[in-house]
C-alpha cells in the first residue's frame, strides 16, 4: 500500500530478491494474416460453441478455410480475445474459468478487478502479475471476494508522466498518477534531464519482463512551473496544441475559396436580422439566431456554419478532426479540432460577412410546440456579435451596451417569450436540469490562475441553450424518420443498482424516491424539484447525476433520458465537434439525393471515436481545473471561507467553496473518533455524537495545499 509522504521526496525502492519463475506461458505463433471481418465471424464462432475447439471446427462452423482460420485464430489469441490451450485448441476467456477485467488502483493502495459485466474482485499486490492501473487482464477469481491475474491482455500505460529524480547513479521517474508505481527505473541517455524536471517517457521493459523500465521522451518543464504541469496534463491525454503543415496548409487553401459557386441553391438569409450571442472571451462563433413573428407564434432560425463545405471526406483536414474529435477547453489553454484559419475564419460567423451555413427553421406555436420546419443551405450575413453579459442587462435592464444591442431589442424580447414556452415544454416532458455550479478559471499572461468563481448563466445563456436544444431535436427527428446514417447523442436508462444506492441516500433526508421501474424522467426531475431549495440540493443533484449512464453517440437512436427525448443529436457545434459536422455531411448529402452507403459504413466507427475523444477530452479539463484550484488556493493558505459538505467518507469529509474549490476535511483534525454511516452518507463523533452530513454548511481554513498532486487540505474553523 502506497504510504502518506506529506511532501517528502520518495527513495526508489531495494531491489526486490529474486522471486520464483513463473511458468512459462504457451508460446503463440506470429499471424501472418489478419482481417477483421473474418476475425468477428471466427470469435462468434468460438463464442457460440462455448468450450475449446480446434481450428477445423471453426472452419466446418464458419466456412473459412482451415489454414485462414488458424491464422485468424492465433492473431484473437494474440490480442488476448481468445486464450490458447497446450493442446492447440482455442476457447474465451471466459470457457477457460477467467474474467476479462479492468485494473481498477486507488491512491490510496490497493487493487481492484473491474469486469466487463460489472462483478469485482480485490488482488493483493503480489496477485497482480505485473499488471498496473488500467490494464486490461484475465483473472482467476479465488475464494471469497479475490482474484488473481493470470494474464495482461492490453497495456493502458504504455507511455507515463512525472518528475525525474536522481539517488546517487540512478535515475527514475516518480509518476504524477499515484496509482502507478511509485518510481520507474530509467535507460538511456539522461546527461542533459536533471532533478524535478517533468518528462514523459516511453515504457521500454514490462515488470514481468524483468522490471519495469522506460526511456525519456520527452522534456516538459519543470515540476511545480505552471507551463510543465499543463504540458504534463496535455501528454497524459494525447493532446496535442499546434497542427501538421500539411493540415495548416489544407486550411488556408479551403478558407481562402471563393464562396460564390457555392451559393447556388442556398437559401439566401444575407438580408435577415441574423446574430451570434457568446462569451466575451469567445473566438469562434458556429451559431447564429433570427427570429419573426409567425402568427401567434414565431419563425425561428438556428443557423449553424457550414463547415461540412470546407473539410472534406479523405482530406489532411477531415482525418485531423476525426482524431481529434473535439476541441478542448483548459484553463488559459485552448485547443480546437481545426486550424484558427477555418474555426476562427471562414467557418466562424463573424458580423457583416457572408457564411456559408445549414439552418434549421423551426415555426413555433404560442406554446412553444414546434408545428413546422425547414433544414436546408444557406447563406447568412450577421449583423452583430452579442455577448451573454450585455443581453442579459439589456433584458433585465433595458440598458444596450450600443446601437446595435438597441437595434436588436425588440428581436431579443421575442426570443426570450419563446424561449420560457420551450422550456417550459421541454419541463413538463420530463427534461432534468441539474442546475450545478461550473468553475470559471481566469489565467495571467504566465498562465497562472488569477481567479476562481463559479460560473453564472443568465437569460440570454438558457435562451441560446433551448434553442440549440430545440434544433438539435429536430434534426434528430428528421434524420430517425428518414433512415439518415446520422450520430445521435444518446443518453440511456440509470443503472438500477446505481440507482438503488443513491434512493437509500435520498431517502434517508426524507425525499420522496421513486421505486427503480418507476424511474422515468418526469419523476426524477421531480424529486430534484424536492430538494430544490435544501442546502443538500448540489449534493442530491451531483448524487443522481452519477448514478445515471453517461451520454454518448450511437448510429441508433436509443433516445436522451436526460432531456426527454425520443430524438437528440448534435448539430450545432461543427466547428467544435466532430459528430456535429458528421451529421452536417448527411444532411448536405441527402438535400443532394446522394448515396449514404459509406457514411452508413463509417458511423458506428465515428460514433466510438467520437464518444472515447469527449471522455478523454472531459478528463483533462477536469484534470486541468485541479491543478489551477491547487495553485490558486496555494496563496490563500491561512484564510477562511464559508462551505458546503458535499461528499462524505471514512476517512473525512469534502467541502465545497462557493467559489466552486473542494478540499478534504481530514478526520485526523476532528476532535472525536468519528465513524461512517453509509446509508445516510455521514460521519458520526461517538463521544460527542456531533454529525457531518451531506449539505451541511461548515467554516474551514485552509490547511496546506499539495500542488503536485492537485490535494488541498481544510480543517474545520
Amino acid at each position: 500500500m502506497r504510504k502518506e509522504m506529506h511532501g517528502r521526496r520518495r527513495m526508489p525502492p531495494k531491489r526486490p530478491q529474486e522471486k520464483k519463475k513463473r511458468k512459462k506461458r504457451m508460446q503463440i505463433p506470429e499471424p501472418r494474416l489478419r482481417d477483421a471481418a473474418l476475425e468477428e465471424r471466427i470469435a462468434q464462432a468460438v463464442r457460440d460453441i462455448r468450450r475449446p475447439i480446434g481450428p477445423a471446427d471453426v472452419a466446418a462452423r464458419t466456412g473459412i478455410a482451415e489454414g485462414i482460420a488458424q491464422q485468424l485464430l492465433f492473431a484473437l489469441a494474440r490480442d488476448g480475445l481468445l486464450a490458447y490451450t497446450r493442446q492447440g485448441l482455442f476457447a474465451t476467456p471466459q470457457a477457460m474459468g477467467y474474467q476479462v477485467c479492468r485494473v481498477q488502483k486507488s491512491q490510496r493502495g490497493g487493487a481492484y478487478l473491474i469486469a466487463e459485466d460489472g462483478g469485482e474482485w480485490r488482488a493483493a499486490e503480489d496477485a497482480l502479475g505485473g499488471a498496473m492501473h488500467g490494464d486490461t487482464v484475465w483473472a482467476s477469481p479465488q475464494r471469497g471476494d479475490t482474484a488473481v491475474v493470470v494474464r495482461v491482455v492490453r497495456r493502458a500505460n504504455e507511455t507515463m508522466v512525472g518528475t525525474l529524480r536522481r539517488a546517487g547513479k540512478r535515475v527514475y521517474l516518480e509518476p504524477q498518477d499515484r496509482r502507478l508505481p511509485e518510481t520507474v527505473a530509467l535507460t538511456g541517455s539522461l546527461d542533459a534531464a536533471q532533478e524535478g524536471d517533468l518528462v514523459a517517457v516511453r515504457v521500454v521493459r514490462w515488470p514481468e519482463e524483468g522490471g519495469l523500465q522506460a526511456q525519456v521522451t520527452e522534456e516538459l518543464g519543470r515540476a511545480g512551473d505552471v507551463r510543465g504541469e499543463m504540458n504534463a496534463i496535455l501528454h497524459t491525454f494525447g493532446l496535442r496544441r499546434g497542427f501538421a503543415q500539411e493540415v495548416l496548409q489544407e486550411a488556408e487553401r479551403a478558407a481562402a475559396q471563393d464562396i460564390g459557386p457555392a451559393l447556388a441553391g442556398r437559401l439566401d438569409l444575407r438580408g435577415a436580422r441574423c446574430f451570434t450571442i457568446d462569451g466575451a472571451d469567445a473566438k469562434d462563433f458556429d451559431d447564429a439566431v433570427s427570429i419573426e413573428r409567425e402568427g401567434d407564434g414565431w419563425r425561428l432560425g438556428v443557423h449553424i456554419a457550414d463547415v461540412s463545405h470546407y473539410v472534406r471526406p479523405g482530406t489532411a483536414l477531415e482525418r485531423e478532426a476525426y482524431a481529434r474529435g473535439t476541441s478542448v477547453y483548459l484553463p488559459g489553454v485552448v485547443l480546437p479540432m481545426l486550424p484558427e484559419a477555418l474555426s476562427n475564419g471562414s467557418c466562424s460567423l463573424n458580423p457583416d460577412v457572408d457564411r456559408l451555413t445549414l439552418s434549421a427553421i423551426l415555426s413555433f406555436d404560442a406554446q412553444g410546440e414546434v408545428r413546422d420546419y425547414r433544414l436546408c443551405r444557406s447563406v447568412i450575413r450577421s449583423c452583430a456579435r452579442l455577448v451573454y453579459e450585455d443581453v442579459n442587462r439589456l433584458l433585465e435592464t433595458g440598458e444596450a451596451a450600443n446601437a446595435r444591442y438597441a437595434m436588436l431589442e425588440g428581436d431579443l424580447r421575442e426570443m426570450a417569450r419563446l424561449s420560457e414556452r420551450i422550456r417550459a415544454r421541454r419541463t413538463a416532458r420530463g427534461s432534468i436540469d441539474f442546475e450545478l455550479p461550473e468553475a470559471q478559471i481566469d489565467t495571467d499572461a504566465a498562465g497562472e490562475p488569477t481567479d476562481v468563481r463559479a460560473r453564472s448563466r443568465g437569460v440570454a445563456h438558457k435562451m441560446i441553450e433551448d434553442f440549440m436544444l430545440a434544433a438539435n431535436e429536430i434534426v434528430a427527428r428528421h434524420a430517425r424518420e428518414r433512415e439518415l446514417p446520422i450520430l445521435y447523442r444518446v443518453h440511456e436508462a440509470p443503472d438500477p443498482d446505481k440507482l438503488a444506492s443513491f434512493a437509500q441516500f435520498a431517502g434517508s433526508l426524507g425525499l420522496r424516491v421513486p421505486a427503480s421501474e418507476d424511474a422515468t424522467p418526469l419523476a426524477l426531475q421531480r424529486l430534484l424539484v424536492q430538494a430544490q431549495d435544501r442546502p443538500e440540493y448540489p449534493a442530491v443533484a451531483s448524487l443522481l447525476l452519477r448514478s445515471m449512464q453517461k451520454a454518448a453517440y450511437d448510429p441508433r437512436p436509443l433516445g436522451h433520458f436526460g432531456l426527454a427525448a425520443k430524438d437528440y443529436c448534435h448539430f450545432t457545434s461543427p466547428i467544435r465537434r466532430y459528430p456535429d459536422l458528421f451529421t452536417h455531411r448527411v444532411l448536405a448529402r441527402s438535400f443532394e439525393g446522394g448515396d449514404m452507403a459509406a457514411l452508413r459504413g463509417s458511423a458506428q466507427a465515428a460514433a466510438a471515436q467520437a464518444s472515447e475523444r469527449e471522455r478523454n477530452a472531459m478528463e483533462a479539463e477536469r484534470e486541468a481545473d485541479r491543478m489551477m484550484m491547487a495553485r490558486y488556493m496555494s496563496g490563500h493558505i491561512g484564510e477562511t471561507f464559508d462551505a458546503t459538505v458535499t461528499g462524505v467518507v471514512e476517512w473525512g469529509f469534502f467541502a465545497t467553496l462557493d467559489n466552486t474549490v473542494e478540499g478534504l476535511v481530514h478526520v485526523r483534525t476532528l476532535e472525536d473518533y468519528f465513524t461512517f454511516n453509509e446509508r445516510s452518507q455521514c460521519l458520526i463523533g461517538e463521544r460527542t455524537g456531533v454529525r457531518y452530513r451531506i449539505g451541511q454548511k461548515v467554516r474551514v481554513r485552509v490547511e496546506s495545499v499539495d500542488t503536485q498532486m492537485y490535494q488541498i487540505n481544510f480543517v474545520l474553523d
